[in-house]
């Protein structure tokens, strides 16, 4: 059976503190959790090795058996010993609840090399209880998704991937950039994993939160005159009353007609309308004879 070097296979010295352990080992399980590597085997073996060393150096007792082990093992390979020849049966521990199932105890994610087994999980009685650990990478695994604010406003799907795994996720309306969406037993090994939303910029509309910003055109009459304006919503095309006198670049409030919010998607905000006046670049003779005496009757009052 092959001796493993734990401290090798975490890249830190035996005389590591339990700090220095524990942060190699969170470094090294982030780079290779098999939900950040779907379908790669190298990286799927590399994070189990990385976890078997981590039970055994995290622990105290678990450690200095492995040490005394490791101790024990070097003088006999310095006197010349082949490890087919090592007495490995004086190192096989025991439980006192008979044979330990590792991966069962584990969550099935452990995957436990034959050493790990004789020298923690073996069979007897008298043995001290061995506890099973796993620490679960700092972040849980994410996975971008792009969608268009309307999708946004009315709500869609999509359909994540992850190694073998298919699964149709609702992304809710609402939604805005950096939303997460927990996506249960959907990873690599049952475990739980997060849609992060970015909504992509619409020529039409800004966002602000909840809010919906936009633009329509008006001529230059009905801005002095009063009347009507055709405003796009994201539910279609709606009329907006211009009061006499409407300045340029003056806002109105549509109220309701925003984005919804997404723990009450029923409520929504505002849509805040900027209008825009455009001047005629031609007049006929008549339309300044007109405009002239606007003015002179203007200037009178």
């Amino acid at each position: 059976m092959e001796y493993k070097d734990y401290y090798q296979t975490l890249g830190v010295s035996r005389s590591a503190s339990a700090d220095e352990i524990r942060s190699a080992y969170r470094k090294l399980a982030l780079k290779y959790h098999p939900d950040r590597n779907p379908g790669n085997k190298q990286a799927e073996e590399k994070f189990k090795e990385i976890n078997e060393a981590y039970q055994v150096l995290s622990d105290p007792q678990k450690r200095a058996r492995y040490d005394q082990l490791g101790s024990a093992y070097s003088d006999y390979t310095r006197r010349g010993g082949t490890p087919g020849g090592f007495d490995w049966s004086a190192w096989t521990t025991g439980s006192p609840y008979g044979q330990v199932n590792l991966d069962e105890l584990f969550g099935n994610v452990g995957g436990f090399s034959d050493f790990f087994r004789t020298i923690f999980g073996g069979m007897g009685a008298g043995a001290p209880d061995v506890d099973f650990r796993y620490e679960q990478p700092a972040r849980p695994a994410e996975y971008p998704v792009s969608i268009s604010l309307r999708e946004a406003y009315e709500g869609t799907t999509r359909l994540l991937s992850v190694g073998e795994s298919r699964k149709q996720v609702k992304i809710p309306p609402g939604v805005r950039t950096g939303t997460k969406i927990r996506v249960p037993e959907a990873g690599l090994g049952g475990k739980d994993v997060y849609l992060k939303v970015t909504v992509e910029p619409d020529p039409h509309f800004e966002r602000d939160g909840d809010n919906l910003s936009t633009t329509t055109t008006i001529d230059v009459f009905t801005a002095l005159l009063g009347g009507e304006a055709a405003v796009q919503t994201l539910t279609g095309r709606v009329k907006l009353t211009i009061p006499p006198g409407t300045q340029p670049d003056q806002k109105f409030r549509l109220v309701g007609r925003g984005m919804p919010k997404l723990k009450d998607p029923q409520s929504k905000g505002d849509l805040f309308v900027k209008v825009k006046v455009t001047l005629p670049k031609q007049l006929t003779e008549e339309q300044k004879r007109l405009i002239q005496k606007a003015k002179m009757l203007m200037s009178a009052t």
